[in-house]
């Protein structure tokens, strides 16, 4: 049997990342991937570490805790630029996951279906990665590096989501299909944000999920949405030329084929949703 250890303090969870760990959080992911067997490595449980949890504001935009859940974000106050993430947050699981689960979380387990990230993608956060030597930050496209795959040391934790302030007015949304309309895995979901100016898209991030190895951005379609008129046609400048940085896999949920079609119906109704 491994170790169980609890810390208070960031530091102390840092100095114990000396010697390898296991890392748990709210244990949404940890333990369903364990049934069936005993848990035998050692486990660092990082959920009393006060330091983690909260969202707030800070100089240049927002700070969101590692251990910040999904159901406090979906209770927080917050503007518009975040109405994205909070859809995101309640298609999260049920109520007793979104309570447990936590953002950053999923983000470390960098599922290709993770809802989480196509909204932060959006949103163009960073993660906070720290260490005994100090701390960095690396934005979510350059953190999650593949299916399960993340650039996390082996002696880091990531101990906080930061979204910049818009240069301008912004809103958000997201877009989740399933086999059915809660409680489900992806088959597609997407993302995005538009920064506005006198009724024109003056900036747009878009992002796309479960149909890479990792969620994708579209830098194509939303170098399109650029000067467009904010209205309930948005949705049709999209196009499946759009869809080039994707590479979506046949399984279970559905076909490759299946996914680039319905990407394109998801972002119609995401933008038009948008406007």
């Amino acid at each position: 049997m491994g170790d169980y250890l609890r810390p208070a303090s960031l530091e102390e969870a840092l100095v114990a990342l000396a010697r390898p760990w296991t890392v748990l959080a709210g244990g949404t992911d940890f333990y369903p991937a364990r049934v069936g067997r005993a848990i035998d490595e050692s486990v660092l449980d990082i959920s009393g570490i006060a330091a983690l949890r909260g969202i707030r504001p800070v100089t240049g935009g927002w700070r969101i805790g590692a251990t910040t859940t999904w159901s406090e974000l979906i209770e927080t106050p917050l503007p518009p630029l975040f109405d994205g993430l909070r859809q995101a947050a309640r298609e999260v699981g049920g109520r007793q996951i979104q309570n447990a689960g936590t953002l950053a979380g999923n983000l470390c387990n960098a599922s290709p279906a993770a809802d989480g990230v196509p909204p932060l993608l959006a949103l163009a956060a960073d993660v906070e990665l720290a260490g005994r030597n100090g701390t960095r930050r690396l934005p979510i496209a350059a953190f999650i590096t593949g299916n399960r795959r993340t650039a996390l040391a082996p002696d880091e934790l990531l101990v906080a989501i930061h979204v910049p302030d818009p240069m301008r007015p912004a809103r958000s949304a997201f877009r989740k299909l399933g086999a059915r309309r809660y409680l489900v895995i992806s088959i597609a979901m997407a993302g995005a944000t538009l920064e506005t100016e006198d009724n024109r898209v003056a900036a747009a991030r878009v992002a796309v999920g479960a149909c890479s190895a990792a969620a994708q951005r579209l830098p194509a379609l939303e170098a399109t949405l650029v000067g467009a008129t904010i209205d309930r046609a948005l949705g049709d400048r999209v196009d499946g030329a759009h869809l080039a940085p994707l590479s979506p896999i046949d399984d279970v949920r559905g076909s490759a084929a299946y996914r680039r079609d319905a990407v394109v119906t998801l972002l119609r109704r995401l933008l038009a949703s948008l406007a």
